[in-house]
């Protein structure tokens, strides 16, 4: 009897299995340090209002909370770019670190600092809860991906509950409020995907030195508004402790994680996590500020998740050739 020769197996290289093996435990650490990240973030609605106070209440003044706690931030970044002897970023890096530091440090606190000054945090973390969708959106455009059609149906959706929310809250008409939350989520999807491509990629910075340059590329602007703007006046210490929350963890720790979480788990993946951000949110602002949960605020924002997460289950194609 002539036996048939068998195919040979394929059996992988120990060194292209260990990389795999690193690949995937990256990916999962992405993922958890997202989480973190966004647990953090979390904290920033409720700790602005609480820190800014409602137009009836007034605290600590808008400016100096959303400008000022970059100063402070930024005077943290200079120590720890110092103390590690971070490296200078390089040329390509420049236009990246300013376009993060016009979204992130100026644009999201400035618009959020304002527009909770309008509305409780609770309806914040319902308009905001569009995140992760206009992450992924922002991210795909400019990493020069396609979204399905089926993704843009349910931002487009997704946009349009929070619009009704909107105007349901705001007597058949959204305020002046909603729109700076939407300039805010606009502003801080830029500065995410902009920081998340200064820090990937073999030549990209760490995520500490990432986040940590662009608060000093912002210091020109914001340390003379932490001093001029510094308060007189008296200050109930929970508005001080609110903003020494947003200074240090909102504008700075935060994004140790995040943008890590981005560099190792994909900024289109992480982004996802961002889906339990407003149930968070909301959650806090029970806790902290004492608002209470009205029915049709969770039912809307249960229904802007749902949109985000069918959205992000959506494949995103190949990406587009560069003119």
């Amino acid at each position: 009897m002539r036996l048939e020769p068998q195919p040979a197996l394929s059996m992988p290289t120990p060194g292209s299995a260990a990389v795999e093996v690193e690949h995937a435990r990256r990916l999962r650490a992405g993922l958890w340090l997202g989480l973190l990240g966004m647990l953090i973030f979390a904290g920033t609605i409720p700790m602005t209002r609480l820190a800014s106070g409602s137009n009836e209440a007034p605290q600590l003044p808008p400016v100096f909370v959303a400008i000022g706690r970059a100063g402070v931030a930024g005077l943290l970044s200079v120590a720890y770019l110092l103390v590690t002897r971070a490296p200078w970023p390089r040329k390509s890096h420049w236009t990246m670190l300013f376009m993060s530091a016009l979204g992130n440090v100026l644009g999201w606190p400035l618009l959020l600092g304002l527009a909770v000054r309008r509305v409780d945090a609770m309806h914040a973390s319902v308009i905001t809860g569009l995140m992760p969708l206009a992450t992924a959106a922002v991210g795909a455009l400019m990493l020069h991906q396609r979204p399905s059609r089926g993704f843009w149906a349910f931002a487009l959706l997704g946009a349009a509950l929070v619009v009704a929310f909107a105007a349901w809250s705001g007597a058949g008409r959204p305020q002046l409020g909603d729109l700076l939350l939407l300039g805010a989520v606009i502003a801080s999807s830029i500065g995410y995907i902009c920081g998340a491509r200064v820090s990937s990629g073999p030549q990209g910075m760490t995520a500490e030195q990432t986040i940590s340059w662009v608060l000093v590329l912002a210091l020109p602007a914001t340390l003379p508004v932490l001093v001029m703007q510094w308060p007189t006046a008296p200050v109930h210490p929970a508005a001080w402790a609110g903003f020494a929350y947003v200074a240090t963890c909102s504008m700075w720790m935060g994004f140790f994680a995040w943008y890590r979480g981005m560099a190792w788990g994909g900024a289109l993946s992480v982004s996802q996590v961002q889906l339990l951000q407003p149930f968070v949110s909301i959650l806090l602002s029970v806790a902290v500020l004492g608002e209470r949960l009205r029915p049709a605020t969770l039912g809307f924002s249960i229904a802007v998740m749902a949109c985000v997460y069918l959205g992000r289950r959506m494949s995103v194609g190949a990406p587009r050739p560069r003119s």
